[in-house]
C-alpha cells in the first residue's frame, strides 16, 4: 500500500494506527508540491524520514512540481479552507500518488491528510474514490481523528519531538491566515544568511535533534519568547549613486528615509539621525578581526548572526538597535538612506539537554 504523506505530525500517528488496522507493507510517498517555500518542503520531508525510519517504513519523495500545482490553482486563490482549492489540491496529489503506486506495482493507496483536523474527511474520500476509480486501484480512508484521535495525535507529536508547522503549506492559505501581517516564512535574505527562527534556522535545529537522538542524548524542546528582527529593504546612496553595502543584524530604522552630509572622506561616520553608524571595510575589519580579501568577498559571504551580534557589541553595546552599515569606502558626499525594518516579539523552539543528578 502506498500512503501519500503531508507532514510528520499527521504521519506519525496515522502510521502507528494504520499498522494496528492492517498487516500490509506500507510505502510512504512524500508528494506535496503545494508546500511553499521549498525550504519548508525540505524541512517537512526531513522530519517525515526521521520518524518513518523508526517505524521501518521506506519513504520516497515525489517531484516538487510547484509551478504545475500553481498553474492548476489559478482562479482558486481566494477559495476558503475546505473549498474548491483544497479539492483541487487533493486531486492533484492523489492522482500522482496513484501513478506512483502503479509504477511500483502496488494496487492500494491512502493519505495521511486524513489525520489533519483542518481538512475535510469527505473531500479526501471523494478524491481518493474518484482517482482510484480512474486508475483501477483500491483505497482505504480510516478516520483516526474520532474518539480523541486528534488530541492523541498532537500528544504523540510532542513526545516524538517532530516539527509542528503552523500552516498547511499552501501559499494562499498562509496569506489568508496572516491577512495584513508580514509573512516571514516567505522571506529569505539575498546573501543566504540564516536568520533567527527562519525555516533555514529550524532545519538546522531539527538536524541537531536528529543527531542527538542517534547518540541517545536526552533533551527537551522548549518554546521561548524573544525579540526578533528583519531587514525588509535597504539602499544607501552617496551623491545619488547606490552603494554595495552590508547592514548588521538588529539595525533598526524608525524612519524609512533619511539624508545627511558627510563632510569629508573618512573611515567611519556617525550620524545623529537614526543614530546611524557607517564604517568602511578597512575600519570594520580592524574592529571585528574578520580576515577577508576585499569588500566584495565580505558582501558575498555573510557572517553568522551570532558573529554580527558580537561585532555589534564591540561597536555600540549588546542591547543596541542602532543601524550599523558597512561600505567599501566613505567619500565626502550627500548620503541618502531608504530602509524598512521590523522588530517584533516572536516564539521559537530551543533545545535543552536534560541533566540528571544522582
Amino acid at each position: 500500500m502506498v500512503v501519500q504523506i503531508c507532514c510528520a505530525v499527521d504521519s506519525s500517528y496515522f502510521f502507528r494506527e494504520l499498522k494496528k488496522l492492517t498487516n500490509e507493507p506500507i510505502i510512504g510517498y512524500f508528494y506535496d508540491p503545494n508546500i511553499h517555500p521549498y525550504s519548508e518542503f525540505l524541512l517537512r520531508f526531513m522530519e517525515v524520514k526521521r520518524d518513518c525510519k523508526k517505524l521501518g517504513i521506506k519513504v520516497y519523495a515525489g517531484e516538487y512540481d510547484f509551478n504545475d500545482w500553481l498553474n492548476g490553482a489559478k482562479g482558486l486563490e481566494n477559495e476558503p479552507e475546505k473549498g474548491k482549492r483544497c479539492q483541487y489540491c487533493f486531486d492533484f496529489r492523489m492522482s500522482e500518488t496513484a501513478e506512483f503506486a502503479k509504477k511500483i506495482g502496488e494496487n492500494k493507496i491512502s493519505t495521511t491528510l486524513l489525520m489533519s483536523p483542518k481538512k475535510s474527511h469527505l473531500q479526501l474520500v471523494d478524491s481518493l474514490k474518484k482517482i482510484c476509480d480512474e486508475q483501477n486501484l483500491e483505497f482505504i480512508a480510516p478516520d483516526f481523528r474520532k474518539n480523541g484521535g486528534t488530541n492523541a495525535q498532537f500528544a504523540l507529536a510532542r513526545d516524538l519531538k517532530v516539527y509542528h508547522q503552523n500552516y498547511c503549506g499552501c501559499i494562499y492559505a498562509l496569506c489568508a491566515q496572516r491577512k495584513e501581517s508580514e509573512i516571514f516564512e516567505l522571506m529569505s535574505p539575498v546573501n543566504r544568511q540564516i536568520l533567527p527562527n527562519s525555516i533555514e534556522d529550524k532545519i538546522r535545529l531539527y538536524r541537531k535533534i536528529s543527531k542527538l537522538e542517534k547518540k541517545g542524548v536526552k533533551f527537551e524542546i522548549l518554546r521561548d519568547k524573544f525579540i526578533n528582527y528583519r531587514l525588509l529593504s535597504f539602499v544607501i546612496k552617496f551623491d545619488g549613486i547606490a552603494q554595495n553595502s552590508v547592514v548588521l543584524f538588529n539595525s533598526h530604522f524608525k524612519l524609512n528615509f533619511v539624508k545627511f552630509m558627510i563632510p569629508d572622506k573618512c573611515h567611519k561616520f556617525f550620524s545623529d539621525k537614526e543614530q546611524i553608524k557607517i564604517l568602511n571595510f578597512k575600519e570594520f575589519c580592524k574592529i571585528s578581526n574578520v580576515k577577508l580579501k576585499n569588500f566584495d568577498e565580505f558582501a558575498a559571504c555573510p557572517l553568522s548572526v551570532k558573529k554580527e551580534l558580537k561585532i555589534r557589541k564591540k561597536i555600540v553595546g549588546a542591547s543596541s538597535f542602532s543601524p550599523i552599515i558597512i561600505v567599501d569606502k566613505i567619500p565626502r558626499s550627500k548620503c541618502e538612506i531608504s530602509a524598512n525594518s521590523k522588530i517584533y516579539i516572536d516564539i521559537r523552539e530551543i533545545l535543552v539537554r536534560k541533566i540528571y543528578q544522582k
